[in-house]
């Protein structure tokens, strides 16, 4: 049984900001005859965005398995909080995913259980925390979400936006330094999806959260890499980004299981390949 979340401070030393924490180094996949990924290299820094982009199967989804050690490349090495997960066992894998986050698509919620109940799973079922303080870190991070006076409400009560954003709770309430998001503002109303793009803003500005997401949303997409969070003695404001910290989040774009481009916002944007821009528009 796990205690309270804690890290070890050479790990924290070691893995400080601008420092990589997920690593692919030619990874390449496949099912049979299908070619999921073919050396796919990336690095991602500590407190930093990728956002994979691409069409349907592409590799996006992959990705994220591949980094939980769900999948196993054919070759190639994927590094993880400074540990090679492609060959570790399925109880040292146990260890790395303590410190991953996972926001399913549509937030993949327990029915049966209370808010509460859901954002304080893990806290409740895999650590030796005290009740009273899971208790409080669960009012903490569903504060930092918004969401503080649904915390005995069911899920069934709560709108699609409001789910989304427990499931975000629920996977920073382990205090995880990265978190994989899929999809996670499809089928949500642009104004809705502005709430969820914005929590995943200021999990990497105010808590150094590192993070992979995978999405079709474009418009979500631009938002999460060109915008910051600031928390100046008042309210938390969602501002536009300078050009050195739009540089902390890039985009890497998936095409038949290749990168097709790696680069920020203005890159992507500006580029001229034919493809990108047909995806673009």
């Amino acid at each position: 049984m796990r205690s309270a979340p804690e890290r070890s401070t050479e790990l924290e030393e070691a893995l400080g900001p601008g420092s990589p924490i997920v690593v692919f180094d030619k990874v390449s996949l496949a099912f049979d005859t299908k070619v999921i990924l073919t050396e796919v290299s990336f690095t991602l820094l500590t407190g930093h965005t990728k956002v994979f982009l691409g069409a349907s199967g592409a590799g996006k989804s992959t990705i994220l398995k591949l980094i939980l050690g769900l999948l196993r490349p054919d070759s190639g090495v994927v590094w993880v909080n400074g540990e090679q997960v492609d060959r570790m066992s399925e109880q040292d894998l146990m260890k790395v995913r303590g410190d991953l986050g996972m926001v399913f698509q549509e937030g993949a919620l327990f029915d049966s259980l209370t808010v509460a109940e859901n954002v304080g799973y893990k806290l409740y079922e895999e650590t030796d925390m005290p009740l009273d303080e899971a208790r409080r870190r669960v009012e903490e991070v569903l504060g930092f979400v918004g969401l503080a006076e649904h915390i005995d409400k069911m899920p069934s009560e709560l709108s699609g936006g409001q789910r989304r954003r427990v499931a975000i709770a629920r996977a920073m309430s382990f205090k995880p330094r990265i978190l994989l998001y899929d999809e996670p503002t499809t089928g949500l109303d642009p104004i809705t999806a502005d709430t969820i793009d914005d929590e995943i803003i200021k999990l990497r500005d105010l808590e150094n959260v590192s993070s992979i997401v995978v999405t079709h949303q474009l418009r979500d997409a631009f938002r999460i890499a060109t915008k910051t969070a600031v928390r100046a003695g008042g309210p938390i404001r969602i501002v536009p980004a300078d050009e050195k910290k739009a540089e902390e989040a890039e985009f890497i774009m998936l095409r038949e299981g290749r990168i097709a481009f790696e680069g920020h916002a203005a890159e992507l944007r500006g580029s001229g390949d034919p493809y990108l821009k047909a995806f673009l528009s």
